[in-house]
């Protein structure tokens, strides 16, 4: 067996085939980095028993709580990513997770109140870029693909009274839900209270400000069903 072949395996992808017209030093180069990347996962996890011993860890990545912190076997956490997990219910991410690079995940937004967390199913994978601010917490399935530059906010602020400040108004918290099987396109934001069941599309850069059933492609600015999968 290979090195190729051995980091394929460590990584969890077996049976994998990579494309022929890919170059020797292209692999050498991929296989320093997730070497590094295998050696910083296993100092992290180091005195933590919450985050696997077998996860890979990019450059810079900043961790703050990570007595809070939960992360399964063969997840990559890429170059630059922070996570702050101070929250109620803290930060659990799954098994052969990907979060992408310069990916934000960020609990509490003051010292007032501390946030609920995230919850982040098994092979779940989410592009660079990324924010999650969890204050009223943020749940996503499992198997779920999401692209670059997806925003996540579960708070709202309130603003009905004309005689007071809306930033003393305070802030509401109903979180966001992700089913299971979901495609979510680059530049979607989802805002407070936003749901999808499992099996559902999203556009690209579409805005989620409610709850939609299983199955539905949305888009649109807010978003709205355009149809069910499977109709032609």
């Amino acid at each position: 067996m290979g090195i190729v072949d051995t980091l394929l395996k460590i990584a969890g992808k077996n049976n994998f085939e990579i494309d022929e017209r890919i170059g020797t030093e292209y692999i050498i180069r991929l296989c320093w980095r997730y070497g590094w990347m295998i050696i910083r996962g296993k100092i992290l996890s180091i005195g933590h028993s919450g985050i696997s011993g077998d996860i890979f860890v990019g450059r810079k990545v900043k961790l703050y709580e990570k007595k809070r912190l939960k992360i399964g076997s063969k997840t990559k956490i890429h170059d630059g990513v922070k996570i702050d997990a101070l929250s109620t219910e803290n930060v659990c991410i799954g098994d052969h997770v990907v979060i992408g690079h310069d990916t934000v995940i960020e609990c509490t937004g003051g010292l007032q109140n501390v946030g609920k967390g995230v919850k982040i199913g098994n092979r779940t994978t989410f592009g660079s870029d990324c924010f999650f601010g969890a204050a009223g917490g943020i749940e996503i399935g499992e198997d779920v693909v999401a692209g670059q530059f997806i925003r996540f906010h579960s708070e709202n602020h309130n603003y009905d009274d004309l005689n007071a400040l809306i930033k003393d108004q305070g802030v509401t918290h109903e979180g966001i839900k992700i089913g299971n099987n979901c495609w979510i396109g680059a530049g979607v934001v989802f805002l407070d209270g936003a749901e999808l069941g499992d099996g559902c599309v999203v556009a690209a850069n579409a805005v989620v400000t409610k709850k939609f059933r299983e199955n539905v492609v949305i888009g649109g600015v807010p978003a709205k069903v355009l149809k069910m999968r499977g109709e032609k």
